[in-house]
């Protein structure tokens, strides 16, 4: 007799959240572009092909590739350990630090990957929006190592210190670098305190919203130790749905601390109030963007996204053996077979 799949319930977090889900004009051309020009390169395996192709990415150019960079460098360093990962990651540091340079023969495709991107994108980006970029992608990069020791290990983080430690893997403070790459934000207010925790609060709402959409497909592969759902249920000791709760209320004070703290922005004069405005707003759509995306790309639900975004409802997927996972990242698509049995 056929049995039902358990399901999990994702709450609505972004609910209330001010800043509406918008798509650029130019978004499906300039998709054509970059995807094309990514899978030029060949840095993907077939069964990784198939996940990066239901990904949707951003909307601009260098958004686009940079999203990109994420998903290929997530393909290659979520199946390695320590000691490969850092290799890796040593390339890609590298790749950032000579744009120009020719890689060498038989070095991972990362490199070249990161390079072509970093290469195009210090053409139009500004001096600032560069080295703000660099900084936060590097602490990215390298926190990338320190999850896979924790794979490696088995580790699985309370929740402060995963907090701590995912706030770099996820990689959103480098992207937030996309929303000044037009403009020259000064130093005095990036690093202010104020618009520090304003990003940080930012990089929790995405944080959040990613490791709940993501939880199903994490702990099918046996990587949902990086997880916040993870931490949650072994710190607390909740079940998922109980984890899950946890999480949502978490998101809405991190809200409402990111718009509160909005009142406490100094004034730098009207020229540069415009620029950080600017960059805040940027951020700010960031997080209702990412959320979107978790439903819209077919990357955690497959086909079924639009769906699940309605019903709330997530199947929880199988387990499947390491040596698979190792090989390929079980993706959404499998969401998609359960169609005909589960609704």
């Amino acid at each position: 007799m056929e049995t039902r799949p358990k399901m999990i319930y994702l709450p609505d977090t972004m609910v209330n959240w001010p800043w509406p889900r918008s798509i650029n004009p130019h978004f499906e051309t300039v998709k054509l572009e970059v995807d094309a020009s990514f899978r030029g390169l060949k840095g993907l395996s077939p069964e990784s092909r198939v996940a990066f192709d239901k990904c949707d990415s951003e909307h601009l150019i260098i958004a686009c590739e940079l999203l990109n960079v994420h998903l290929i460098v997530d393909e290659y360093t979520d199946v390695e350990d320590a000691a490969v990962t850092k290799e890796m990651v040593d390339i890609v540091i590298d790749a950032l630090h000579n744009p120009h340079m020719v890689r060498p023969e038989g070095e991972c495709i990362l490199g070249e990957i990161v390079r072509q991107f970093w290469a195009r994108a210090i053409q139009t980006a500004s001096l600032t929006s560069q080295h703000h970029f660099l900084d936060s992608y590097t602490t990215y990069i390298r926190a990338v190592v320190v999850e896979a020791r924790d794979r490696e290990q088995g580790h699985c983080r309370g929740i402060e210190d995963y907090l701590k430690l995912r706030r770099d893997t996820c990689g959103a403070k480098s992207s937030f670098a996309l929303c000044e790459m037009g403009m020259d934000l000064p130093d005095e207010v990036y690093n202010h305190p104020v618009i520090v925790e304003l990003v940080d609060c930012i990089v929790e709402l995405i944080l959040i919203d990613n490791d709940m959409a993501s939880y199903s497909r994490e702990q099918a592969t046996g990587d949902e130790n990086h997880n916040l759902i993870a931490a949650v249920m072994l710190e607390l000791g909740l079940d998922r749905s109980g984890a899950m709760v946890w999480a949502a209320r978490y998101h809405a004070e991190v809200e409402k601390r990111f718009i509160d703290g909005l009142a406490k922005v100094p004034s730098w004069g009207p020229s540069v109030d415009v620029l950080a405005k600017e960059y805040l707003d940027g951020i700010a759509t960031w997080a209702r963007a990412n959320h979107c995306w978790s439903y819209e790309s077919k990357r955690y639900f497959g086909s079924r996204g639009p769906e699940i975004q309605q019903t709330r409802l997530v199947p929880l997927l199988p387990k499947i053996n390491c040596q698979a996972a190792s090989t390929v990242k079980v993706n959404a698509a499998d969401l998609s077979s359960m169609d005909a049995k589960d609704r």
